[in-house]
């Protein structure tokens, strides 16, 4: 069972020229928006990565946002997910990192990064599903981190392979669980101030 206090969310390579090549993207990009208001809401860090930033461009702008600025008051999601953004500063407790290794896990300074946070608890998503969130996922496990996948909120270019690499994750120990799941269980209880936020997160 997800833990807030154990567990952190890796966005992977979501990235402004790849993301239009990405079936259903705009559901797949609101749903991964939805899961870092989640972990923010939970106090979990997040931790943001981009696959060779020259090539594919900068992380896209909605998840800029999510990353930047605390929950909406309202819970609410933009209705815009493009705005403008020129640079992308981080905020403290949150991480951005540029890797060339598809698996995040095969980078030396995000494995650091993740051993400094002592979480044991890896939850993935993004893009894309066949290929970086995959091999991140495996070598995670290989490291014997409990590792789970989001899978309403990863995809690929063909919807085929996202099938195929939820498969293949099941197949090696990969824990599947959507947005809505994650956040439930590591909320634990209702009538709570984070639950209402949440509930209006998720309407």
């Amino acid at each position: 069972m997800l833990h807030r206090d154990r567990a952190a969310l890796v966005v992977v390579d979501v990235q402004s020229r790849l993301l239009p090549t990405i079936h259903d993207s705009e559901t797949t990009l609101r749903q991964i928006v939805r899961s870092i208001r989640g972990f923010q809401l939970l106090g979990a860090p997040v931790i943001v990565t981009e696959q060779y930033r020259r090539g594919l461009g900068a992380t896209h702008p909605a998840i800029q946002e999510a990353v930047l600025t605390p929950p909406p008051k309202d819970g609410s999601l933009p209705t815009d997910l493009a705005p403008p953004h020129d640079a992308f500063a981080v905020t403290p407790g949150f991480e951005v990192l540029e890797k060339m290794t598809f698996s995040c896990a095969a980078d030396p300074t995000f494995l650091g990064h993740i051993e400094q946070l002592g979480r044991r608890q890896i939850v993935l998503v993004g893009i894309e599903a066949h290929v970086c969130v995959l091999q991140t996922a495996l070598q995670l496990v290989e490291r014997e981190f409990e590792t789970f996948v989001l899978a309403d909120a990863v995809s690929s270019r063909s919807p085929r392979n996202v099938e195929i690499a939820l498969s293949r994750m099941s197949q090696e120990g990969v824990r599947h669980a959507s947005v809505e799941m994650a956040i439930f269980e590591m909320l634990h209880v209702c009538a709570t101030d984070e639950f209402k936020a949440w509930l209006k997160l998720i309407k």
